[in-house]
C-alpha cells in the first residue's frame, strides 16, 4: 500500500497539462482495457475464470438447497403422520434430494436386512452406526463443491493484489523512462493496478458473502439430520412396547400376502 501511496502522490504533484484528454464513462474503461499489458490481461482473464466457477457454485448450491429443503419438509410432516415404514420408503424414494430420506432408506434397508421387514429390530447399535453413516454422507454431498467456493473468495484478492503490484511496477518504470513525473508517464500502470483491484474484490466479496450463507445452510441441514436420526431410532425403539400391547408377534417365515397386514397390527409406521 505504501508503494500505491506514493504513486498516488506523484499524479498529484504531475503536470496537469500534459494529460491526455479525459473521457468518461464506459468509453474510459473500455480504452483503459484495451492499452493494459499482457500481465494485468491475464489476472483479469483468470479472475473472469474464478468468477464464472463461482457464479456456478453459488446458483447450483442455492437450486439444490431449496429443493432439499421442500422435500425435506415434505417427507417430515409424512413420516410423522404416516403408521407403516412401508409408506414411508414409497415417499423416500421421491424424496431423493432431502437428506432425511437418505437417513431413512439406509436405516431401513439396514431394519429389513435385520427383520426381514417387520418386528423389533435386533440391534440397535448397527441401526444406529448405519444413520450416522448415511448422514455424514448426506451432508458431505451437500458440502460439494463448497471447498472451491471458499478458495475462489480466500484467493482472488491476492490475484488481484499480483495485478496491483505490476501495475505499481510499469508506473514507475514509465515514470523513470519518461524523466518527468507527467500523467502520461505514469497513469497506464496506475490504470493497470486499479483495474486488478477493483477485479479481484468484484469477484472475491460474492463468494464470500455466499460461502458463509450456504455453510449456514449446510449446518441448519446437518442439525434436522442429526434431529431425524434420534426422533427415527427413537421410533423403532418403541416397535417391541407397542408390539407386546397388541400381542405376540407371530414367529416363522412371513407369508407374502401377510407382511403388510403385521404392519397395520403392530400399528408402528
Amino acid at each position: 500500500m505504501t508503494i500505491l501511496t506514493t504513486a498516488l502522490l506523484v499524479l498529484l504533484q504531475a503536470d496537469s497539462g500534459a494529460a491526455p484528454p479525459a473521457t468518461s464513462g464506459t468509453g474510459a474503461i473500455a480504452e483503459l482495457l484495451a492499452n493494459i499489458g499482457p500481465v494485468a490481461t491475464g489476472v483479469l482473464v483468470l479472475l473472469l475464470l474464478a468468477s464464472l466457477y463461482s457464479w456456478t457454485i453459488i446458483l447450483g448450491k442455492i437450486f439444490t438447497f431449496r429443493g432439499a429443503t421442500k422435500e425435506t419438509r415434505r417427507f417430515l410432516r409424512a413420516f410423522r403422520k404416516a403408521t407403516r415404514l412401508q409408506e414411508i420408503s414409497a415417499l423416500a424414494a421421491d424424496c431423493k434430494a432431502s437428506p432425511l430420506a437418505q437417513v431413512f432408506e439406509d436405516v431401513y434397508e439396514t431394519y429389513k436386512r435385520q427383520t426381514g421387514g417387520a418386528g423389533p429390530p435386533r440391534n440397535l447399535n448397527t441401526l444406529e452406526r448405519s444413520a450416522q453413516t448415511a448422514s455424514s454422507e448426506a451432508i458431505t454431498a451437500l458440502e460439494r463443491r463448497m471447498t472451491g467456493l471458499a478458495t475462489i473468495a480466500s484467493t482472488t484478492v491476492y490475484v488481484g493484489l499480483f495485478g496491483t503490484v505490476v501495475g505499481i511496477i510499469d508506473a514507475f518504470h514509465g515514470l523513470g523512462t519518461a524523466g518527468s513525473a507527467t500523467l502520461r508517464a505514469v497513469a497506464p500502470g496506475i490504470s493497470e493496478a486499479l483495474i486488478t483491484t477493483a477485479a479481484g474484490l468484484f469477484v472475491a466479496i460474492p463468494a464470500l458473502v455466499a460461502y458463509n450463507q450456504l455453510t449456514a445452510r449446510v449446518r441448519v441441514f446437518a442439525a434436522a439430520t442429526d434431529d431425524f436420526c434420534r426422533e427415527l431410532l427413537n421410533s423403532l425403539e418403541e416397535i417391541p412396547q407397542r408390539t407386546t400391547a397388541r400381542g405376540p408377534i407371530p414367529t416363522g417365515p412371513i407369508p407374502a400376502g401377510q407382511e403388510s397386514s403385521r404392519e397395520v397390527e403392530r400399528g408402528l409406521y
